[in-house]
């Protein structure tokens, strides 16, 4: 597991606070779209998951460090890469840049769960085999 996948997106005033610079929970918006394409690219349809196989993937933990701030029309670089693969959960690093200088760093725990109990359950093989190359 040492690649990592990279998705850009640019800010947005409606991204920003008072202050000129993206609010820090918008960060979160931009990490949860990353992972979202993430799942595109390796061909994981998230709504057939949900239909099919009736589980879905939920953040459990967040540890997020703020290193730098975020300004209007900043076109940044969102890195995710799996970090460990576990029978209910995946962990991702994803950090944030803009030209190269880091904005944000986060651990993120994600759980998989039964959409109708919404307790852990097994991540489908499939997908375990496809984040373990990420």
């Amino acid at each position: 597991m040492v690649s990592e996948f990279n998705w850009s997106a640019r800010v947005y005033f409606e991204d920003t606070d008072s202050g000129g610079v993206v609010y820090h929970a918008n960060y979160l918006k931009f990490m949860e779209r990353a992972r979202t394409e993430l799942l595109r690219e390796l061909g994981v349809d998230q709504h057939q998951l949900k239909k099919e196989k009736k589980i879905m993937f939920v953040v459990h933990s967040m540890a997020i460090k703020f290193r730098a701030p975020a300004r209007f029309d900043d076109e940044l670089l969102i890195k995710t890469q799996c970090i460990k693969v576990r029978s209910c959960s995946l962990i991702l690093n994803q950090i944030i840049e803009n030209n190269n200088r880091l904005l944000i760093e986060a651990k993120v725990e994600l759980a998989c769960i039964d959409e109708i109990l919404f307790k852990p359950t097994l991540i489908p093989r499939e997908i375990k085999e496809l984040m373990e190359a990420i």
